[in-house]
């Protein structure tokens, strides 16, 4: 099962958005400097989560919200 999920930067207020098989383990990894993107902006909150069932459709509603419509969410 894929997943879109938000993250939520503690340190600037500005939000992350990716998808992934388990987006609590992609959460740490963020938060554990694993990921260079996202490196600076330590530590985040998950404050978005929804299942999308595949890759494909997963894929396709991380561009939607990284879109900037203005119903994200």
């Amino acid at each position: 099962m894929w997943y879109i999920y938000v993250l939520k930067s503690l340190k600037d207020g500005k939000f992350y958005t990716g998808m992934s098989e388990n987006p609590e383990k992609r959460m740490l990894d963020h938060n554990s400097g694993m990921t260079k993107s996202t490196r600076s902006r330590r530590p985040f909150e998950i404050i978005y989560k929804k299942e999308c069932g595949d890759q494909l459709t997963a894929r396709e509603r991380e561009k939607y919200l990284k879109s900037g419509d203005e119903d994200l969410l």
